[in-house]
């Protein structure tokens, strides 16, 4: 299937959903001179360099330019840093990350497995000589050498390529320093392995064994002649890796860091500055408590500094624990009913703000992302987050107009990052002492369309809502209805951003009124809201039917022609809906869905249904493939399309194929969608673009929708 080459669904595949060109990742230097960020070169181009803003005279400088420093040669990649890619979601190309010394003079990146570091003052980049593939390469703070990793050992390198060294190699195939392992980099936001002292005369570095875990196969069937891949999948109840943790020195002796990793078995966070001794986040496999930890690195003895405690789970959030410069700990809790920022044993804020991450922290307050907290919430306020400063004398709010803000701030100068519904894209904001100076342009594309959206609530308990209508719809013809959730932990949809409902906006002008839900256990609301879900799932269902109902009181919506789609937990709640509520939803598309949770894994599994053997009865009430999952209410049976990629190493192909064997041995009506090659994303073009089509196509032949 093919359309015109400007259509929507090619260019929003192209474009990578109108992210390409847009600046991103951002670092800023503590005198506040240059900010730093990737960059590609156009709406369309997958490559990203590496850029220099000179915040007094607003110039920019390409610091690093992969095509030049590749000469012209394409992309090399090792499956290691494919799964890192993977794990992050990482759909570009060229610089895709990148780190800095203390003074941001230095950076260093991988680029096709070769190190490299630019001069961030002078605008120079060089290769330096190192064996790879190389992985993760961090300049020290004093910016003299680069640590990085290649072939699981953990290797050092001055900073003008002199006295390269391997600081820990690993003992077997099963063993690597210096990297995240599988759940840590999907599950917890971990995403490195190591971390360089503030003095730069040693690291922290993980050793990981995944001996224990289990070795599943993902094959290619396409290309039958290629080998299964083994990888290392922790699934559900089953065994974890091995993750230990030591002080390494330059010079090769190394201390292990003690702490009880049988009650503790997971690394969470690590935080080492200057203002105070290594912080770790440990937590029990249960996620129920979990300990902060200080480390003395000269003997690996550690000191509790605090514990948490919670009935259901405890959420890990980014920036936190840290020491503030003055050396009290700074972190988010749910303490009262909300989540709160904490510095030392004192909340500074409460039940006003929903706090979810800590940007920054400076001797004089803390930068905060955060959400009205469920007091404050209401229509006005309804998928909008803000940057808040917040100290002992209150809490100020940085970002002013309603959307969707983070930032990166060093000394005076905060780089904000704001997208609103009324405008394309994302806009980026230099502030100096809080006023806008720069700009930092954006290369990508104007979508061309803009989302004819409304944020509302609906259902007793107001479920935070977007209804999209076809831009030329002007009457009150009842619309058939799509709902487009994804109603899961850390996936919020309802967001007050332009670019975020533009697919929404595509499929309702198709002819569709398009609802998108955030139901229980979505994030933005409350501590209490997201831990409903606690081993039930389907609650997410229920609030799903429920918004929809409401929602049709007051907006043209035909609810003898509902559908759902959905991708991964969403295409996991798609199938639900078909199968659990037929009276409602009569047709349903369930890309890469998480049929059965025991084939999920550990730390994201358990945290929300316990483990399998112990709570069977949650598995089996969330399940789509057991004879509960299948069973319904007396009914027709509705017509399901299963959307999987091959190549899935996060919610493998088997889940799919469970479903569809379920769903046949059973009689029910279903059709499967096999793309070979593709992951839990779809960057490939064509594929991400046929795949619009075909399920505007499967929507209305289930729905009986006529094309005008």
């Amino acid at each position: 299937m093919t359309t015109e080459p400007h259509s929507f669904p090619r260019r929003h595949a192209r474009t990578q959903r109108f992210s390409l060109g847009a600046p991103r990742s951002f670092t800023v230097a503590p005198d506040g001179s240059r900010v730093v960020f990737l960059r590609s070169g156009s709406g369309t181009d997958r490559a990203n360099s590496l850029w220099v803003l000179d915040t007094e005279e607003g110039t920019e400088r390409v610091a690093a330019d992969p095509r030049a420093l590749l000469g012209g040669a394409s992309e090399d990649l090792s499956p290691e840093e494919r799964a890192r890619r993977e794990r992050s979601r990482e759909g570009g190309a060229g610089i895709v990350g990148y780190a800095t010394d203390t003074a941001v003079e230095l950076a260093s990146f991988a680029l096709s497995g070769r190190l490299f570091a630019a001069e961030l003052r002078a605008g120079t980049a060089r290769e330096l000589p190192a064996p790879g593939p190389v992985i993760d390469p961090r300049p020290s703070p004093d910016g003299r050498h680069v640590a990085y990793v290649a072939q699981g050992a953990l290797r050092v390198v001055g900073a003008e390529g002199e006295d390269d060294r391997a600081l820990a190699e690993p003992e077997s195939e099963n063993v690597s320093y210096g990297l995240a392992e599988f759940i840590a980099a999907e599950e917890m936001g971990r995403s490195r392995g190591f971390w360089w002292a503030p003095e730069s005369d040693r690291l922290l570095m993980a050793r990981v064994d995944d001996t224990p875990v289990g070795r599943w196969w993902i094959a290619d069937p396409a290309h039958p002649e290629r080998e299964p891949q083994r990888v290392p999948y922790p699934a559900a109840g089953t065994g974890n890796a091995e993750v230990r943790l030591f002080v390494i020195g330059l010079d090769g002796p190394r201390t292990e860091v003690a702490w009880d990793r049988a009650r503790y078995p997971y690394l969470a966070h690590v935080h080492w500055s200057a203002a105070g001794a290594p912080l770790l986040l440990v937590q029990a496999r249960d996620q129920r408590s979990q300990l902060i930890l200080a480390v003395d690195p000269d003997t690996g003895a550690t000191r509790m500094v605090h514990a948490d405690e919670d009935r259901t789970w405890l959420d890990l959030f980014p920036g936190v624990p840290c020491w503030s410069p003055s050396g009290q700990l700074v972190r988010i809790a749910d303490e009262g009913g909300a989540r709160v920022l904490a510095v030392g044993e004192r909340p500074l804020t409460g039940a006003q703000l929903h706090v979810r991450a800590v940007l920054d922290v400076s001797a004089h307050d803390v930068l905060v992302s955060a959400s009205a907290g469920a007091e404050a919430a209401g229509d006005a306020e309804t998928g909008q987050v803000h940057v808040y400063r917040v100290n002992e004398l209150g809490v100020e709010r940085v970002s002013q107009e309603p959307g969707v803000h983070g930032a990166v701030r060093a000394g005076d100068v905060t780089v904000l990052v704001s997208a609103t519904l009324n405008r394309p894209g994302s806009r980026v904001q230099v502030l100096r002492d809080g006023k806008p100076t720069r700009t930092v342009p954006s290369y990508a594309e104007d979508p061309g369309m803009s989302p004819r959206v409304t944020l509302t609530e609906g259902g007793a308990r107001r479920v935070p809502c977007a209804v999209l209508m076809p831009r030329d719809y002007d009457g009150d013809t009842p619309l058939p209805v799509l709902m487009d959730p994804y109603g899961g932990p850390h996936g919020q949809r309802v967001v007050a951003a332009h670019n975020a409902h533009l697919t929404s906006q595509w499929f309702a002008d198709q002819g569709f009124a398009v609802v998108v839900a955030d139901g229980r256990g979505t994030p933005g609301r409350s501590p209490a809201w997201e831990k409903a879900i606690h081993q039930d799932f389907t609650l997410s269902l229920d609030d799903q039917v429920d918004a929809l109902e409401d929602l049709a009181k007051r907006y043209p919506l035909d609810l003898s022609r509902v559908a759902i789609r959905g991708w991964s937990f969403g295409g996991w709640l798609a199938g639900l809906a078909v199968l659990r509520r037929p009276d409602v939803f009569r047709a349903g598309i369930a890309g890469a869905p998480v049929t059965d949770w025991s084939l999920y894994d550990t730390h994201y599994t358990e945290r929300y249904l316990g483990t399998p053997a112990e709570h069977p009865e949650s598995y089996a009430k969330s399940s789509l493939v057991t004879a509960e999952g299948l069973s319904s209410p007396a009914g027709p049976h509705r017509p399901l399309m299963i959307v999987h990629g091959l190549a899935d190493d996060n919610v493998v192909v088997a889940h799919a194929l469970r479903l569809s064997s379920a769903l046949l041995a059973a009689g029910r009506p279903h059709e499967v969608l096999p793309l070979s090659g593709v992951t839990h994303i779809t960057p490939q073009e064509q594929v991400a673009e046929n795949l619009l089509l075909l399920q505007v196509d499967f929507l209305k032949r289930s729905l009986g929708v006529t094309t005008a």
